[in-house]
């Protein structure tokens, strides 16, 4: 693998959608980017951009229909192992314990079982899970289920995690709570995060970078650099100077896309 300082490089990506009898949907137009080693960077945008389309292209789950997709500096061909994915489910295997589903990604890899029980204890301890070992995915709170998949991916130690609105079904207060556990788990080893959001206070206090897509077909309107001080405390972050206007400037170019879907002038 070539030596490159981009976890994550775009280069002119077009994503055609065809349903049979159909003419084709274009969901991406010309998307281009790049992400560094250990940047945060969220996209947002209007529903139906194709932000999750990005993330689906890089974990090679779809490949696109023009244009480069690269990790690593090289171009993803297939599923790609090498990248953590967290969904909007939690997708805990219903038969494991809490542990058995946090240690799954290192018993995939063949880590020795004392390796992955001690790696697996220290992550759950991090989230506040200890004593919820074994108990299964129905025996937890929403919340609960979605530390366990953080960790289970995070544990995976993979450079680059991709997460798709994972604190979107929970309730405002545990949003913030474990956006801040998010961020205090990235602290530790710096993995390359995109991550998507309709969220933009979520955005802003978790990224480093915030991609802003156009309405359908997506491409990247405005690329914002965050340089809100870290580390950052979500439960604060509308306090830190600077976030109002950052606020703002988002909001309007999201807005103007929003309206022109609605076909407001």
């Amino acid at each position: 693998m070539q030596q490159t300082t981009e976890s994550v490089r775009f280069d002119h990506v077009y994503k055609a959608f065809v349903a049979r009898g159909s003419e084709p949907v274009l969901a991406l137009r010309d998307v281009t980017f790049q992400a560094r080693p250990g940047e945060f960077v969220s996209l947002v945008g209007p529903s139906g951009c194709g932000k999750s389309t990005c993330l689906n292209l890089l974990a090679g789950l779809d490949s696109p229909s023009d244009g480069t997709v690269a990790h690593d500096g090289d171009p993803v061909h297939g599923v790609n192992t090498s990248v953590g994915y967290i969904t909007q489910e939690d997708n805990l295997l219903p038969w494991r314990s809490l542990r058995g589903n946090v240690e799954l990604s290192m018993e995939l890899r063949g880590v020795p079982r004392r390796e992955r029980r001690d790696r697996a204890q220290e992550f759950i301890e991090l989230v506040g899970l200890a004593g919820f070992e074994e108990h299964y995915p129905h025996q937890l709170s929403g919340g609960m289920r979605k530390r366990a998949g953080i960790i289970r991916t995070l544990v995976y130690d993979s450079g680059v995690v991709l997460m798709d609105e994972p604190f979107g079904p929970l309730d405002a207060q545990t949003r913030v709570i474990l956006q801040a556990e998010l961020l205090r788990l990235w602290e530790r080893s710096r993995p390359t995060v995109l991550f998507v959001t309709h969220d933009l206070v979520e955005a802003i206090a978790l990224s480093d970078r915030i991609l802003v897509f156009t309405g359908n077909p997506g491409t990247i309107k405005r690329d914002y650099r965050v340089d809100l001080p870290r580390p950052r405390d979500p439960f604060h972050i509308h306090e830190t100077p600077g976030f109002g206007e950052l606020h703002d400037a988002l909001w309007s170019d999201i807005r103007v896309e929003i309206e022109h879907a609605r076909g407001v002038s």
